[in-house]
């Protein structure tokens, strides 16, 4: 029988912090890795993924066609992870998430590659969000040049490299006050790790082609539910202010420009008025990670593994302290 390691799968984006997961998991069942990436030489901390050999990087950026193409000769599954959460520069929502989402859909189909693609719950050419807007413009472009790619489609994804519930901690332990920005807006928060095996159970095999999945946690929470899950978990008390979406969005005029946790855009405010879940239309058809046969683990299973270290006293201080 044909060994997994005679598969050669290209993941693009694949040093991202859902990349490494899904390098992680088609490690342990044995594929052979080719990760596309940027900058190479900043995507060495993969190699530990796999055994000597199994992971391989190369450089590849998705505005050069030819440089797509040549990523993933010779690959029989490749898998696009490439998002970003805020443009800048040439890296805009359009350039990255649309059409470059077409061209490794276009790659892939002349290479005759299987293949997979991310992309988000909220996905809409008829939103008012960039960024959602070009999530579906990818997923059309990919389903155009390849019917038989498998979409996946996630809500809010958290893990111990995000950039969301890291986020919220970091913010807490430095300021007494939190805005609350769409407090009541609805998402179902998937742990990094079971979004990884569902997409190398796709690669498996085991998803249907043509199909887009919807992937989420074991519970819709509301944001402000999210929020004081986090500061529970850290042993922070910041003042929760509430902040409508008017007032939000003229901040984030200010605090696109901002650094690291900071900052915040004007789209991603417009993204937080809509709710983030999985639809009773996947639902019904067995497109979700229960359908995959996969149990997904909740937020307050995992973060307290990684958000100890945002507590005054760090991991030994008592939740009660």
């Amino acid at each position: 029988m044909a060994s997994n390691l005679d598969t050669l799968v290209t993941v693009f984006g694949g040093s991202g912090f859902l990349g490494r997961n899904v390098v992680r998991a088609l490690c342990k069942r044995d594929y052979r890795v080719r990760v596309a990436v940027r900058r190479p030489e900043l995507a060495g901390f993969l190699q530990p993924s796999g055994k000597v050999g199994q992971v391989h990087t190369v450089q590849a950026n998705l505005r050069y066609p030819a440089s797509v193409e040549a990523a993933l000769r010779d690959s029989q599954i490749v898998i696009n992870l490439v998002g970003i959460l805020a443009e800048s520069g040439a890296q805009t929502f359009d350039a990255v998430q649309a059409r470059g989402a077409e061209t490794v859909a276009k790659a892939a189909a002349a290479a005759g590659s299987r293949m997979v693609h991310v992309s988000a719950i909220g996905a809409d050419e008829q939103s008012a969000s960039l960024y959602a807007r070009a999530k579906a413009a990818g997923e059309k472009a990919v389903l155009a040049a390849v019917p038989s790619a498998t979409i996946f489609r996630p809500s809010v994804v958290f893990g111990p490299e995000d950039q969301f519930t890291n986020r919220f901690a970091a913010l807490a332990r430095m300021s007494p006050v939190l805005p609350l920005i769409g407090g009541e807006t609805k998402m179902q928060p998937v742990y990094v790790g079971d979004v990884a095996n569902a997409i190398a159970d796709a690669v498996d095999g085991k998803a249907k082609a043509g199909a887009t999945y919807e992937l989420g946690g074991p519970e819709v929470l509301t944001m402000r539910e999210i929020i004081e899950t986090i500061l529970a978990i850290t042993n922070r008390k910041p003042l929760l202010a509430p902040l409508p979406f008017g007032l939000a969005r003229f901040q984030a005029n200010f605090l696109q420009f901002a650094p690291g946790a900071f900052k915040l855009t004007p789209d991603q405010v417009t993204l937080l008025e809509k709710h983030n879940v999985v639809s009773d239309a996947a639902k019904a058809a067995g497109l979700t990670l229960e359908g995959l046969g996969i149990a997904p683990d909740s937020l307050e299973g995992i973060t307290p593994q990684y958000l100890w270290r945002f507590r005054p006293a760090g991991q030994f201080q008592r939740k009660d302290a």
